[in-house]
C-alpha cells in the first residue's frame, strides 16, 4: 500500500517567523519540509541560502527536502548537505555532469533526486535510476509560488510511475515520486491516482489560517485513491 507524504513548501511561509512556521506545520501533520532554493540565475527569483537552512534545521523534526533551482549546483549541494539537508534534488539542465552531482549528494549522506521541468524529457532518468531516491516533477514552471497546476502533468506522472515501477520490480528498490506546483485539496487525489506519492504544497497550506485543517483535508482526499 502506498504511503503518501505531504511536504509543505516554506516558500509560502511567513519568512519573519520561519522557525515557528516549520514547527507549526509539522505539528499540523507535515511529513517533510520542502525548502526551495532559487538563485536569480537558473530561475528568475531569489530565495534561501544554506544559512537559512541551518537556522531552520533545529525546528525540523521531519526530513528537510531541499530543491535546488540553481546553476551551477555542485558547490551548493555540499553547502546544503552541511547545513542539514536530508534530501537534495536538482535540475539536470543545471549540472554539467548529472552523475557526478548525484554522487556528491550521496557521498554527503543525503538522499538524491532529479527534478524535471514541464518541458524536460523523462528520458534523462533512464541511466541514473540506481542513483535516485526521488524524482520531482514540476507541475508549474519553476520560479514562483502560487501558480496553477499544468493539467498535462498527469500524463507525465503516469509515465514516470511506470518507469519507476519497472525499476522497482527489477531492483527491489522504490524511488519516491514527488510533484510540486499548484497542489491543492481539490486535485491532490488525481495527482496521487496518476502515481505520485509525495506532494509539495505551499500557498494551499500557508495561506490558510488552520494548517492542520488543510493537511487533514488533503489526507481525506488521498484516502479515496
Amino acid at each position: 500500500m502506498t504511503t503518501y507524504r505531504i511536504a509543505p513548501s516554506i516558500l509560502s511561509a511567513d519568512c519573519a517567523r520561519l522557525g515557528e512556521e516549520v514547527s507549526a506545520v509539522i505539528a499540523a501533520g507535515a511529513d517533510l519540509i520542502h525548502f526551495d532554493v532559487m538563485d536569480n540565475h537558473y530561475v528568475p527569483n531569489l530565495t534561501f541560502g544554506p544559512m537559512v537552512c541551518a537556522a531552520v534545521k533545529p525546528y525540523a523534526s521531519v526530513p528537510v527536502d531541499v530543491h535546488l533551482m540553481v546553476e551551477p549546483v555542485d558547490d551548493l549541494i555540499q553547502a546544503f548537505a552541511k547545513a542539514g539537508a536530508d534530501i537534495i534534488t536538482f535540475h539536470p539542465e543545471a549540472s554539467r555532469h548529472v552523475d557526478r552531482s548525484l554522487s556528491l549528494i550521496k557521498d554527503a549522506g543525503c538522499q538524491a533526486g532529479l527534478v524535471l521541468n514541464p518541458a524536460t524529457s523523462v528520458s534523462v532518468l533512464e541511466n541514473v535510476l540506481d542513483r535516485l531516491d526521488m524524482v520531482l516533477l514540476m507541475s508549474v514552471n519553476p520560479g514562483f509560488g502560487g501558480q496553477s497546476f499544468i493539467a498535462h502533468t498527469l500524463e507525465k506522472i503516469r509515465c514516470v510511475r511506470a518507469l519507476l515501477d519497472e525499476y522497482e520490480a527489477k531492483s527491489g528498490r522504490r524511488i519516491a515520486l514527488e510533484v510540486d506546483g499548484g497542489i491543492k485539496t481539490d486535485n491532490i487525489a488525481a495527482v496521487a491516482a496518476a502515481g505520485a506519492d509525495t506532494f509539495v504544497a505551499g500557498s494551499a497550506i500557508f495561506n490558510q489560517p488552520d494548517y492542520k485543517a488543510v493537511i487533514d483535508a488533503m489526507r481525506r482526499e488521498l484516502a479515496k485513491v
